[in-house]
């Protein structure tokens, strides 16, 4: 195994901020980690021109039929899948679109798996398991940057000329060498030595909203700012559903509802015939015709209406 010199690793340095920790009221306690904890959020700033371009290259990739795939170890990892395992629901997109992969599989969701994250091959095997495809997007996640596992599947996604995506708190990290985008956010030390389910940790997930999110937003799964593909899979969402439609079109309680009823819950479809008083199969094909982007199908009909 490679020898690992963390001194050279900004998140594992001494944050001298806080090397009396132990020593303070609860309450001053809390306030370093609060302290510490916006910078998580300035860090990211500095980087919204990085994350803007992978954005736009995910969506692109999607609409072409790929995937995108997250891939880490340990807290990267675990939020990675959290992150990919919310837009289904959220925006009502196949399980298989975005993916979370993890360093020692489902096991280390809850628990370490020893050793997994230092191996290169499994990183590899496990997106070979996965049918990685050229159209595919690899997004490897790890706060230190050089961590084997992420390297490893990231070097196979470029082999086979699928995009890669770094998310790292290291400007000089291995894993960029193998990106065609690097984000690096430079949190700094954590508030406890090496700790990187901190700073580190709320940076990561703060830049994966970015990217699911926005390219959620490119590809047609929000109108305005409403979640209009979101699944009512429960009681919550179910009433979400009615809300959303309610805020779109401002039209009575007993319209939305038949309507919702009529289209299976599907809320953008339901905004949309309620908005254009187009029939249901109708609606469904423009639509269609618009890549799903209910602005752009709305704009449509209002210049045909125009010039009638």
């Amino acid at each position: 195994m490679k020898e690992i010199n963390l001194e050279n690793l900004i998140t594992e340095g001494i944050n001298p901020d806080t090397v009396n920790i132990d020593k303070v009221s609860t309450f001053d306690m809390i306030t370093m980690i609060n302290e510490e904890d916006k910078k998580a959020a300035f860090a990211v700033e500095k980087v919204k021109d990085r994350i803007a371009m992978a954005v736009d290259a995910i969506s692109e990739r999607i609409k072409e039929g790929g995937r995108l795939i997250y891939v880490g170890a340990g807290t990267s990892g675990r939020l990675g899948i959290l992150d990919a395992s919310e837009c289904p629901p959220t925006y009502g997109v196949d399980f298989d679109m975005v993916q979370g992969v993890i360093a020692g599989g489902y096991e280390a969701i809850f628990k370490a798996v020893e050793g997994a994250e230092d191996n290169e091959e499994l990183g590899e095997k496990d997106l070979i398991d996965r049918g990685l495809t050229y159209k595919d997007v690899v997004c490897g996640i790890a706060a230190s940057g050089r961590t084997p596992y992420v390297i490893g599947a990231m070097k196979y996604a470029k082999s086979i000329g699928a995009l890669t995506i770094a998310v790292n708190m290291n400007e000089e990290s291995i894993m960029n060498e193998y990106a065609d985008i690097s984000i690096s956010v430079i949190v700094g030390p954590e508030v406890i030595m090496g700790s990187t389910r901190m700073k580190a940790g709320t940076a990561q997930k703060m830049v994966l909203n970015m990217l699911s999110t926005g390219t959620m937003i490119k590809l047609g799964k929000v109108y305005g700012n409403l979640m209009v593909d979101v699944q009512p899979s429960n009681e919550k969402l179910i009433e979400r559903a009615k809300r959303i439609v309610k805020l779109a079109t401002n039209e009575e309680d007993y319209l939305i509802e038949r309507v919702l009823n009529e289209t299976g819950y599907d809320v953008k479809l339901s905004i949309l015939i309620i908005k254009t008083g187009l029939e249901k199969f109708k609606a469904k094909e423009l639509l269609k015709k618009h890549d799903g982007y209910i602005a752009r199908a709305l704009d449509d009909f209002e210049d045909k209406v125009k010039i009638l």
